[in-house]
């Protein structure tokens, strides 16, 4: 049985997960803005549990997006620093796939459609198959990110992650819906077959996938829209 750490911040939620032959332990809290400061205490403290060194471990897997740009920095970089210090390799795992495999082993759900809210107006999505794609729900989609309303659904196939509270009937109103979030005990039961078709990388090569390229308007570009409202708006008449 393997020895593995497995992580995820890119959520407002905390997962950590440790397995350990048959043993697994595990620890689910708050994440966000604190991620950063807590993450690493949690790791120790969990592999103290389970009676581990980092050096003995197989791999260290870790959400590695897309979702939070500031949580897939900083799983990315924790994993990166433990990885090069312990001499372990990494092992990336999609937050959509994980949320997809949360989906299968909660609620049976096989052909999924997993999507996390991408905040602004806007959520991640990816198609995953788990009759038709094997262990890893296998898909040739790039993760997409794009408005509610955009989203297809396929006849028969469910929803699941994280956005259903901030969109409500914008997001696919007909579709099965199970609340799900991309766990390290999903990217757990993800691992062998990952490590299988040979999926970890040395720390220097592992990197965030953050699909989109920016999460903020710059000043300079607030203040256009600033000036283009005010141009655009009526003359008040006295």
């Amino acid at each position: 049985m393997h020895k593995l750490l497995a992580f995820d911040t890119s959520t407002e939620h905390l997962s950590l997960a440790v397995r350990h032959g048959e043993r697994l332990f595990t620890h689910n809290g708050a994440g966000g803005a604190q991620a950063s400061s807590t993450l690493i205490p949690l790791i120790l403290q969990l592999l103290a549990e389970a009676g581990l060194e980092l050096a003995a471990l197989d791999a260290i897997a870790f959400g590695r997006g897309p979702g939070s740009f500031t949580g897939l920095r900083t799983a990315c970089s924790v994993a990166q620093g433990l990885a090069f210090g312990a001499g372990v390799r990494l092992l990336p795992v999609d937050t959509l796939l994980a949320v997809a495999e949360e989906a299968r082993h909660a609620f049976g759900a096989r052909q999924v459609v997993a999507v996390l809210d991408a905040r602004m107006d806007q959520l991640y999505a990816a198609r995953y198959d788990f009759d038709g794609g094997g262990a890893l729900g296998g898909t040739d989609d790039e993760p997409l990110l794009l408005a509610p309303e955009a989203l297809e659904v396929p006849a028969g196939w469910s929803l699941a992650g994280n956005a259903f509270a901030a969109y409500g009937p914008r997001l696919a109103p007909a579709a099965a819906r199970h609340e799900a979030l991309p766990t390290a005990t999903a990217m757990l039961r993800l691992a062998p077959a990952l490590l299988a078709a040979g999926r970890t990388v040395d720390a220097a090569h592992a990197w965030p996938l953050y699909v989109r390229d920016k999460v903020a308007q710059t000043t300079e570009e607030r203040a256009a829209i600033k000036a283009a409202a005010v141009a655009i708006s009526p003359v008040s008449h006295r």
